[in-house]
């Protein structure tokens, strides 16, 4: 039973964040999820554990991202355009943007912030 619960709470956490990859790949540890003072939104605040050679896949959110390399260095790629994102950095993809996500040099921690239109999956993988 306690597996099950374990295996049904993992799948929820999934689907909220809309994985675009494996499971094990990335580690997405959702801290929060509350409405704001915007109508209609939300944020979610996760951890993502990115392991060296992943990737978050291109993809898009309904809202904006706002995250913080909390260790490691970060490879950020939006519509094509490249930066790496040290430890202590911060940057911010605004909503819609088609964007990918990968360490450089190891692996990475990421706190991120979606500003999101509440009851929307917070990511929606492109192909």
């Amino acid at each position: 039973m306690v597996k099950r619960l374990g295996v049904a709470a993992l799948c929820s956490v999934a689907v909220l964040m809309g994985a675009s990859v494996a499971f094990g790949q990335i580690k997405r540890t959702v801290l929060q999820q509350t409405d704001v003072s915007i109508p209609g939104k939300e944020v979610i605040t996760a951890r993502a554990d990115i392991p060296a050679g992943a990737s978050a896949g291109p993809h898009t959110h309904p809202g904006d991202e706002i995250s913080y390399v909390l260790q490691g260095n970060l490879e950020v790629i939006v519509e094509g355009a490249s930066k790496i994102y040290k430890t202590g950095e911060a940057f911010h993809v605004p909503a819609g943007k088609v964007h990918d996500a990968k360490p450089s040099g190891g692996p990475a921690v990421v706190i991120v912030n979606y500003v999101i239109d509440k009851g929307k999956p917070a990511t929606t993988p492109v192909k």
